[in-house]
């Protein structure tokens, strides 16, 4: 049974996992690129500042990319819930059931 979007009642359409995954990405790479930017503009030497920038790049895209992370988590369970059903039903399918 597919979901109905509660405003206008047609059938929802699934949000696309690609483009969440690519902000995602990107929004990390480029927390961790001004950070490390920073930290060197602050005076720490190079290998220095790509660690401190690594290592402080997690917390702040954890608060930072919130938003993008919720969205590309929900597009990833829909869309295991979608392969999980049609699993199912191809295999109702093959055994014979009717129900199916």
């Amino acid at each position: 049974m597919a979901e109905q979007d509660r405003t206008t009642g047609t059938p929802a359409e699934r949000p696309k996992v690609l483009p969440w995954l690519v902000v995602h990405t990107v929004g990390r790479l480029a927390v961790f690129a001004v950070l490390t930017v920073v930290l060197w503009m602050v005076g720490l030497d190079f290998w220095s500042g790509l660690l401190f920038g690594l290592v402080l790049s997690m917390p702040v895209a954890y608060f930072v990319l919130r938003r993008s992370r919720e969205r590309l988590s929900t597009a990833l369970v829909l869309r295991q819930e979608e392969r999980r059903h049609a699993k199912e039903q191809l295999r109702a399918r093959l055994s014979g059931d009717a129900a199916a």
